[in-house]
């Protein structure tokens, strides 16, 4: 059995932007350093045994996966198989940028975002090709993954046989961790941000009594 904690990267200036980043090597904020720590902390405090950490090979990922190989004593393993979808041309761009250039591209991303690629770039089904050939060669057990939220969304897509539009509709925050068992085809968490709720640093028993 493969259990795979797939984690998105922290936040980085440009997703507060809005702008598409693809396969450019945008570095996490300082925002997304703070998130990438709080997770390490958490995981770190779980006493849970992990056999593999593995990441995107690109800047936001490998920072956001640096904590957690530091405190949980895991070599880092980054691969392109977990990269981002290529963008193409749209990389840089906002979306009223984007949709102002590309309009054909939008129109036909609308009546079928899976298989239409991004103008010089990728589609979502070859993103999940690409994960595909990265979890069919992962061995059994207990693997943190950090990657990009096309990625989750594709795993979401695969592991769920969801059809249509439906994986459009997850939300994935930055550091949120969802978790799937393979082969079993089993979502157990998705997007869980517990390490982020800001209540937990001061509250503690003492208050509640």
């Amino acid at each position: 059995m493969k259990e795979i904690w797939l984690i998105r990267h922290g936040e980085t200036d440009w997703n507060v932007q809005r702008r598409f980043q693809g396969h450019l090597d945008v570095p996490l904020s300082p925002v997304g350093i703070g998130q990438a720590f709080r997770l390490a902390q958490r995981l770190g405090k779980s006493q849970l045994a992990f056999q593999g950490l593995f990441s995107s090979d690109l800047r936001r990922a490998k920072e956001t996966a640096e904590p957690l190989a530091s405190l949980l004593g895991l070599p880092l393993s980054p691969t392109p198989l977990l990269r981002e979808i290529d963008v193409g041309a749209l990389a840089g761009l906002s979306r009223a940028e984007a949709e102002a250039r590309y309009p054909e591209f939008f129109q036909k991303a609308q009546e079928d975002p899976w298989h239409t690629p991004r103008p010089g770039g990728e589609s979502m089904a070859q993103v999940a090709r690409r994960l595909e050939t990265f979890w069919e060669n992962l061995p059994p057990g207990r693997h943190l993954v950090v990657t990009h939220g096309g990625i989750v969304r594709a795993a979401l897509k695969l592991v769920l046989n969801l059809e249509g539009q439906a994986w459009r509709r997850f939300h994935i925050p930055n550091t949120s961790i969802t978790r799937i068992l393979l082969p079993a085809g089993e979502v157990l968490t998705v997007s869980d941000t517990a390490h982020l709720e800001t209540w937990a640093d001061w509250l503690s028993d003492e208050s509640l009594k």
